[in-house]
């Protein structure tokens, strides 16, 4: 990554917030700003999923609203409700995005077009200006309603990227398979 990439991370109410943690864990460590959008559901698994023991970035910290001082230059957290942040417009802020943990719904919201909130408008947003968009889809199994949406978004221009971690590295731990993704 350069200097003039900006991440937005877009996370959904879909199981895997781990996922998002470890993502923006690493890219605040490589890209100067990181965005983040969280929908409600989104929020309510984080806290639901995520302990706030941990050292280090913190996905829960975040959601509470502490950033360390390190970081607050470079993370920047949007409400999905605000229309008026800089990622909802055509002159985005945002190089790249990345949906992780992808709802369905979400997905689905995002092919058809019909943003409800931020975090939809900013993926179309990406996808109009053709920027590079990254959906990181968290359900099991897939009904063809999935699978459809996923081609016609990939036909778009997106990248699926299911969150299916691998074991020919032999993980000795969940955060193995989390970082593999």
């Amino acid at each position: 990554m350069t200097e003039e990439h900006r991440i937005l991370v877009g996370i959904t109410g879909a199981s895997g917030a781990v996922y998002a943690e470890r993502l923006i864990e690493e890219l605040i460590q490589r890209v100067p700003r990181v965005y983040v959008i969280f929908t409600s559901a989104g929020k309510q698994v984080c806290d639901y999923e995520l302990c706030s023991k941990k050292t280090g970035f913190s996905l829960k910290a975040l959601l509470a609203g502490q950033i360390d001082k390190k970081h607050r230059d470079i993370l920047r957290v949007f409400d999905d409700g605000d229309l008026f942040a800089p990622v909802a417009s055509g002159s985005s802020a945002a190089t790249h995005m990345i949906v992780v943990p992808g709802s369905m719904g979400t997905l689905a919201r995002i092919h058809g077009g019909m943003s409800t909130g931020l975090l939809e408008r900013s993926a179309d947003v990406m996808l109009k200006q053709k920027k590079p968009l990254i959906l990181c889809p968290r359900e099991t199994p897939f009904n063809t309603i999935h699978l459809r949406n996923m081609l016609g978004l990939s036909e778009m221009g997106a990248h699926i990227v299911p969150a299916m971690p691998a074991f020919y590295q032999k993980p000795k731990s969940i955060q193995d398979m989390v970082d593999f993704m």
